[in-house]
């Protein structure tokens, strides 16, 4: 009774797993941005007024997915439809600056490291921790280890202690009260390590920058090796990161 039951679950559900992690699209997904040709209406601005994180810069026309949020407001204030927020998910950068998309612009580009691909390619351990985030970022990231996404097909694991770790994955704002367990938690991982940035309020305060709660006085002296924007990112968005970030195919 019990395999009939299990096979009528799987001809219902289908294959529970993505099988390929590198094409999949989500269906309704507010991905990256595209920005179409051409110059804006001459003193338009609605986009900018529509932005609440101040994502959005003129002249010309660009968008820093380390500080949208994708709301899609400034698609829909455009008056003449020049942002399309897409179902792509894959927008990770290693550099900061690579973060800002212009008209054209097909993906942000993940330059492979060689060295953390030598050393973790087969075995990489991540430890995450939640700096006043709201808790979005930590779910999503908490779904890349399920059987949907299962990131642990490649040899990349979440471990519970920092002293396990080869990367600090970091989301939410960075607080104060938690500017203390952040730098702990670095200190307490063995070398090699780097850091990754989640989400729009890791990347660059999000909506909570500027805030008199918020220090983010370890990206001064930590610079990340690997972001990952949204709010929150996709578990595509961070699984496809991390793999580009260690060269697999």
């Amino acid at each position: 009774m019990t395999i009939f039951k299990s096979l009528r679950v799987r001809v219902s559900q289908g294959k529970q797993f993505i099988p390929d992690v590198r094409a999949a699209q989500p269906i309704g997904l507010r991905g990256r941005p595209r920005i179409a040709e051409g110059a804006c209406a001459t003193g338009c601005e609605a986009c900018v007024a529509a932005c609440p994180t101040g994502a959005i810069r003129l002249a010309p026309l660009a968008i820093d997915l380390g500080r949208c949020i994708f709301c899609g407001e400034c698609g829909l204030a455009c008056p003449e439809a020049k942002i399309e927020l897409t179902p792509d998910p894959r927008m990770g950068a290693t550099d900061r600056a690579a973060l800002v998309v212009t008209a054209g612009d097909d993906r942000t580009e993940i330059r492979a490291n060689a060295g953390f691909a030598r050393l973790f390619k087969r075995s990489l351990k991540l430890r995450q921790v939640s700096a006043g985030g709201c808790n979005g970022c930590e779910l999503e990231l908490n779904a890349t280890a399920n059987v949907n996404f299962d990131l642990q097909r490649y040899g990349i694991e979440w471990v519970a202690s920092p002293r396990h770790a080869d990367a600090l994955v970091l989301s939410g704002p960075l607080t104060r009260t938690m500017k203390d367990a952040v730098r702990l938690a670095w200190e307490a991982m063995p070398e090699p390590r780097f850091v990754v940035a989640v989400g729009a309020c890791a990347i660059s305060g999000g909506l909570y920058d500027g805030a008199t709660g918020v220090e983010r006085g370890f990206f001064e002296d930590t610079i990340p090796a690997l972001y990952v924007p949204g709010c929150p990112p996709h578990p595509l968005t961070f699984v496809n990161a991390i793999l580009d970030l260690l060269g697999v195919a």
